[in-house]
């Protein structure tokens, strides 16, 4: 039995042990994210796009030195997700074209926000940027501290693996808060407590609740071989899509489409509601949320009595244009790899399949 904390911080892998262990995050530059969005600039006249290198600090820094800079609020800012504090990141936000203090245009050269923000673009465009307008992310991560007893050969061959077939989707440990405090708060709400009532920590513990509960379940198809599979009674979900249809029988058509990646097969993201999931996979779903400790069993009642709606999220995270180079150091090995996520994959959660790499979580923004 997994406990929550197993859940949350190391739930089990696909492709068998750890290979080593290794040192991420020696400085930001080791882990750096481009974010990709599903479409570009419009030449609109009522916001500016601006791409924004940022390095060692959070979104919401960010959010503010352009607000800061532009002269406008920042609830007016827009950006669609959330990037990596530890790490050099660009990233997309929407400012407002006018300022309401009506004073000059403001410049958008390279360095108009000073350290430790770059300015890569600023392109007009209509629309201010919603949350989740991603088609995903592209990480470079350097991992190093790499001992001789880690086989190269073992390493790329588990590289292949994981090129061929993706990853366990799970919610990597960030979704958990500074050393898992998340996990307590979801713990006290679910026995008797209440929610925050401010409305980002709410969404925290929501947030929380639900991961563990998908990563709960994930794991259990991981356990039985089924996480990169499709069973009669899944939710298959498009690729890059929200769409999603019932899986009744598995034939050579759906086969490839899997083993293309075109489709994954899905698991619940529980709350009021049903998503339609049947069969074995519901059954291993179910057994697992059983067979979580209290007071964690009654998560999925409270969350559909907090007016959570149910939704579904891919099982299975494929891992695209996947490369590597090889180096040496006085520390030890350096391997860096180079890969393009969908929207809500988590770099950690691919990196996990190849080493120990100690516990990392971000504080938030």
């Amino acid at each position: 039995m997994y406990t929550p904390l197993d859940l949350a911080l190391a739930p089990p892998r696909a492709f068998g042990p750890a290979l080593g262990n290794a040192s991420l995050r020696n400085s930001p530059e080791d882990f750096r994210v481009d974010e990709q969005l599903a479409f570009a600039a419009d030449g609109g006249a009522a916001h500016w796009l601006v791409c924004l290198e940022k390095r060692g600090v959070t979104t919401l820094a960010a959010v503010g030195a352009l607000s800061r800079h532009a002269g406008v609020s920042e609830r007016d800012i827009g950006f669609a997700g959330f990037k990596d504090r530890h790490a050099v990141t660009s990233q997309h936000f929407t400012v407002p074209a006018r300022s309401p203090k009506a004073g000059p245009a403001p410049s958008w050269a390279e360095d108009a926000l000073g350290e430790p923000f770059r300015v890569l673009s600023a392109l007009p465009h209509a629309r201010k940027l919603p949350r989740g307008a991603l088609a995903g992310n592209r990480f470079t991560v350097i991992a190093r501290g790499l001992a001789e007893t880690v086989s190269r050969a073992a390493v790329e061959e588990r590289l292949a693996q994981i090129a061929k077939r993706g990853v366990p989707n799970y919610f990597g440990e960030q979704r958990y808060g500074r050393g898992a405090s998340n996990l307590t708060a979801v713990e006290a709400w679910a026995g008797g407590g209440e929610l925050p009532g401010r409305r980002e920590e709410r969404g925290f513990v929501l947030s929380a609740a639900r991961s563990l509960l998908f990563n709960a379940a994930l794991a259990a198809r991981v356990d039985a071989g089924h996480w990169d599979v499709l069973l009669p009674g899944d939710l298959a979900n498009l690729d890059g899509s929200r769409s999603r249809f019932k899986v009744t029988e598995l034939d050579d058509t759906l086969r490839e489409r899997l083993a293309t990646f075109d489709i994954h097969p899905t698991g619940t993201l529980a709350g009021s509601g049903e998503t339609g999931l049947l069969g074995e996979g519901a059954a291993l779903e179910q057994a697992a949320w059983a067979a979580l400790p209290a007071p964690w069993g009654a998560v999925p009642a409270v969350l559909a009595g907090a007016g959570v709606e149910v939704d579904t999220r891919p099982l299975r995270l494929p891992v695209r244009d996947l490369q590597w180079t090889w180096g040496e150091e006085a520390a030890g090995g350096v391997l860096t790899l180079s890969f393009g996520l969908p929207a809500g994959g988590y770099a950690t959660t691919v990196l996990r399949e190849l080493f120990d790499t100690g516990y990392v979580a971000e504080d938030g923004g």
